[in-house]
């Protein structure tokens, strides 16, 4: 098989192959046993019926395009990997020549969008400023009351609906006279705003055993971003009761004996996350700096598909504002792919299983599934290999970062290395969570991961 490669531009190439018939001729020969099983002739056993039959009754055309149909991903491939191409999404074939006699060869192009080459900028010393951050006898008592919620009692009210109440609602959702979702039971806080547009505004004031009805955007499903016909009823209306602040309560929520001990632990856990604040912000901004520093050409191609995919989803096609910023978040997007990929490529940057195992499982809780479900199911989604991708651009941009010259906007040099929590905490969930903020928080690329992946 002969190739030859056309670059048409920074992000896309032409490919021109040329395939021998005797290359071609196993694929042919397959094609004819595959026609043959499927027809009957007369005089002939299925799948014993000889070429020549096949070509008068069904033409040596068909059979040709189901050879070459077959075996056309494979020569893509081997061109592919014969040029040194690393082509991304939906590739354009044409074929201009077939073998309709015997020795003669197939001939095709392709066009394919492709990784574009990057020259990143120096990696050494990045100087970035984060914001000089202190914790506020606010930002604790926000700690103190959290903290007091986790250990609160639900009471049963005979009132109308107040914000910070708990609900026991039923919710169902109706577009066009299709009832799209029904649930029955769920536990709402008002307030929270985690659930529709809409649902506070609409309980607000009512009672256990009133119904009403309000119209939102579904937040999820097949029908996610169009309006609905929402009905609410409250089943029953509670109020958290918070424990009282006193030693009492630090004994009972962590592992010392007054209050004072642990408002102190507190105050050093606010502290500690103001910091981790900084290393995120940091991070961002060293990612900002290199993006700035470096053209990365973005293929049109594949934008386009990802935001008409985008768009679909929400049925907003026609929304000509709100295309343009899903285009823009887009390229943004597979900016940050293609320099985090080239980053680690240059760094050499290998992921090893326990460091994939982690990924998985943090990911897993983001979605709250099992991590053994989670995992089963991106391997049979084949998405293995985009979460190791995923976790190599993790690690590039770290590494860059442990190199950067980080100081606040009061001239202290920030140490990132003391951004690691050394203290017991009082609450360790929220340790988990600040920790998961800055070792995972997306650096805007899963929006185009399917549509970027080799």
């Amino acid at each position: 098989m002969k190739s030859a490669v056309e670059t048409l531009s920074p992000t896309r190439v032409k490919l021109i192959v040329e395939v021998p018939f005797d290359e071609l001729k196993p694929d042919l020969d397959k094609a004819y046993r595959t026609i043959g099983s499927q027809i009957q002739i007369p005089g002939f056993r299925q799948g014993k019926v000889p070429a020549r039959i096949i070509d008068q009754r069904v033409g040596r055309g068909a059979v040709v395009q189901e050879a070459v149909n077959e075996a056309l991903p494979r020569f893509f491939s081997e061109a592919v990997d014969t040029e040194g191409i690393r082509a991304i999404g939906q590739p354009e074939v044409d074929v201009t020549a077939v073998p309709l006699e015997d020795g003669q060869d197939l001939e095709f192009t392709v066009e394919t969008d492709v990784r574009p080459d990057i020259e990143l900028p120096e990696l050494e010393g990045i100087a970035v400023e984060v914001d000089e951050v202190t914790a506020s006898d606010e930002d604790i008592e926000e700690r103190l009351t959290s903290l007091r919620q986790r250990f609160g009692t639900l009471t049963p009210v005979e009132r109308a609906v107040e914000t910070g109440d708990v609900l026991s609602i039923d919710l169902s959702a109706v577009i066009d006279g299709d009832e799209v979702d029904n649930v029955e039971g769920v536990t709402y806080e008002v307030g929270s705003g985690n659930m529709l547009d809409g649902l506070d505004d609409a309980v607000l004031g009512v009672s256990a055993g009133d119904t009403k009805t309000f119209t939102a955007p579904l937040a999820g499903g097949d029908r996610e971003g169009q309006d609905a016909e929402c009905t609410v009823t409250v089943q029953s209306v509670k109020v958290r009761e918070l424990p009282e602040l006193d030693d009492d309560f630090a004994q009972l929520a962590s592992q010392f004996d007054t209050l004072e001990e642990l408002r102190a632990d507190v105050a050093t856990q606010a502290e500690q996350a103001k910091k981790f604040e900084q290393g995120v912000q940091a991070r961002d901004k060293v990612l900002e700096h290199l993006l700035e520093s470096t053209d990365v050409p973005v293929p049109d191609g594949i934008v386009e598909a990802e935001v008409n995919s985008h768009l679909e989803g929400e049925n907003r096609l026609d929304d000509e504002v709100h295309r343009a910023e899903v285009d823009e978040s887009t390229r943004k997007a597979l900016k940050g792919q293609f320099l985090l990929d080239a980053l680690a490529e240059k760094l050499e940057i290998s992921v090893e299983q326990p460091e994939l195992i982690e990924y998985l499982i943090m990911s897993a809780q983001q979605y709250g599934m099992d991590p053994n479900q989670f995992a089963q199911a991106i391997d049979q989604q084949g998405q293995v290999p985009a979460m190791v991708q995923e976790v190599a651009r993790r690690k590039a941009l770290a590494a860059v970062l442990e190199k950067a010259v980080v100081t606040d906007t009061a001239g202290r040099t920030i140490d990132l290395n003391e951004l690691v929590p050394q203290a017991e905490t009082v609450d360790p969930e929220l340790e988990d969570d600040e920790s998961a903020e800055l070792e995972t928080a997306e650096v805007e690329t899963e929006d185009s991961e399917e549509s970027a992946k080799a």
